[in-house]
């Protein structure tokens, strides 16, 4: 969704920790000042970071493939590349078939912004195991993000508040606390990772993907990039036209469109994905417990958030559900239709006064893990995003847009209306009203739309196509729900993708899967 839109307990402590870690990292770029020669040191991958969102180090693939792990030197600030340097932590599993055979590096990006690639890999490692007989698979965290100098605003216990406030508010005083709330926030941002943030833009992070692919020893970059990665790999292509190689964008952000835009897609995109939910579960030959009819299961649910609002359930103790975590639950089940079952589950209970399901699954969403520690996707994306877009938005505009929102969608248009105030006060003016992804000259660039996808509606992979410019967008339309297409695992979808990335055969562009 917007801005979870996408920090640690002790908070000077570790904000210490965290920045004498990122200041560590702005080092001297090296005698001879050019960081395309340096070697990558590949070693096991240790256990992820808090800001990567912890846990343990990767397992191996079945066929006992090892995650290596290494740090890229990149400039911190691009303007200046013979300057200090940041690290960025890089994250791959080698090729598995013969070395005749590998065509180089396929690099990816998960989305957010503000997801650790280093951690997402090798949760979908075997989903790209046909993939991999041709290329090593390759992630990174972007700057700002885990590993990468990450941005730091608050810890975990300020982090539990701001997810508990009421970020949908219904009078004047509640407003005022939603946008002091918001410059809290952003003001600890500031002050914790002052160094970091104005160099965090997704054109930074393409950068970034170039300096990468020349380390990786690729003549082009090989990309496959999903939700914010198709932006990331849009605005690659217009700074790198010459140097794309076969490129695979998959769950497409609208390029064209400016923040308050995407927030209005987004609410008819949920309100889709909801629609859809409630038609499947009224639909099936068993007694769907959430209600008799789609408008009976939509009407339960938005009456379940309004007496969220009066009195909140027990979520996980000593946190209660409240309407703000009720509705980001609900939003996370709706991104993959395999996580539907948890949402009529999360309901039910939820109706009986249990609310642990769905603050789980908003738990999800913030990247809380069940320690109660948050990695630092909430700040990254954040920064990022403010970073990228120039609209600052106030309380008293955000008001006037409401009814336009929530005809969009009566559920999720106050949520997504509101989050665009994330971004007021932000201490780095925005770069543009959308990203610049025209690529004259670039190699053909493979655009996936899903019709059901709620995140990033179906549309924008074609203003994606257009923006790209003649000759490079080649689009395939999934007639799927959830998020992305390629790991719906439809054989259609797949078969296509692993065609063109190994095999170089471009799809006729409008090629239809279901």
């Amino acid at each position: 969704m917007a801005n979870p839109s996408w920090l640690r307990a002790a908070a000077l402590t570790t904000t210490a920790v965290l920045l004498s870690a990122v200041l560590a990292g702005c080092g001297d770029s090296g005698e001879d000042g050019d960081l395309t020669t340096q070697k990558l040191d590949w070693k096991d991958c240790p256990a992820p970071s808090e800001a990567e969102g912890g846990g343990s180090a990767p397992s191996p693939l079945p066929n006992g493939t090892p995650w290596q792990c290494a740090t890229m030197r990149a400039p911190l600030d691009w303007a200046k590349p013979k300057g200090g340097t940041i690290g960025i932590a890089l994250i791959r599993a080698r090729a598995s078939g013969p070395a005749s055979k590998r065509i180089g590096s396929l690099v990816f990006n998960f989305g957010g912004p503000g997801g650790s690639g280093v951690t997402t890999l090798p949760a979908f490692g075997t989903d790209y195991s046909a993939l991999r007989t041709r290329y090593d698979l390759v992630s990174f965290d972007p700057r700002g993000v885990g590993r990468s100098a990450p941005v730091k605003c608050e810890s975990d216990a300020q982090l539990d508040v701001y997810f508990q406030q009421d970020a949908t508010p219904d009078d004047s005083a509640e407003r005022v606390q939603l946008v002091k709330r918001t410059q809290r926030f952003n003001a600890a941002c500031e002050k914790n990772s002052k160094k970091v943030l104005p160099h965090v833009r997704t054109t930074d992070a393409a950068r970034d993907m170039d300096l990468m692919r020349q380390v990786l020893g690729d003549a082009k970059l090989h990309y496959f990039g999903i939700s914010y990665g198709t932006e990331l790999g849009g605005v690659y292509a217009h700074l790198f036209p010459k140097k794309v190689g076969r490129a695979v964008l998959d769950a497409v952000v609208d390029p064209t469109q400016n923040p308050e835009q995407s927030a209005l897609g987004q609410a008819e995109g949920f309100q889709l994905a909801l629609d859809n939910f409630a038609k499947d579960c009224t639909s099936k030959k068993t007694e769907c417990p959430i209600g008799d009819t789609p408008q009976e299961v939509k009407d339960r649910i938005a009456k379940l958030l309004a007496d969220l609002e009066k009195k909140p359930i027990p979520g996980i103790f000593p946190r209660q559900l409240t309407q703000t975590a009720a509705t980001n639950g609900i939003a996370q089940s709706l991104y993959s239709k395999d996580f539907w079952e948890y949402l009529t589950e999360g309901l039910e209970e939820a109706y009986d006064g249990d609310g642990k399901i769905l603050m789980l699954l908003s738990d999800s969403m913030n990247g809380r893990n069940e320690n109660g520690e948050y990695s630092n996707l909430t700040a990254a994306n954040i920064a990022i995003n403010c970073s990228d877009e120039k609209p600052r938005y106030t309380a008293d505009y955000v008001q006037q847009r409401l009814p336009r929102f929530r005809a969009a969608s009566p559920l999720f248009g106050d949520f997504l209306a509101w989050g665009m105030v994330s971004c007021t006060d932000w201490a780095v003016p925005g770069a543009a009203d959308h990203p610049d992804v025209s690529a004259p000259g670039s190699a053909p660039v493979l655009v996936i739309g899903n019709t059901g996808d709620p995140a990033t509606p179906y549309e924008g992979a074609r203003k994606m196509v257009d923006a790209l410019g003649k000759g490079v967008g080649v689009q395939l339309t999934y007639k799927g729900q959830g998020h992305g297409a390629y790991d719906s695992r439809n054989k259609c979808v797949q078969g296509v993708v692993n065609r063109y990335l190994l095999d170089g055969k471009v799809p006729k562009a409008g090629t239809v899967c279901s």
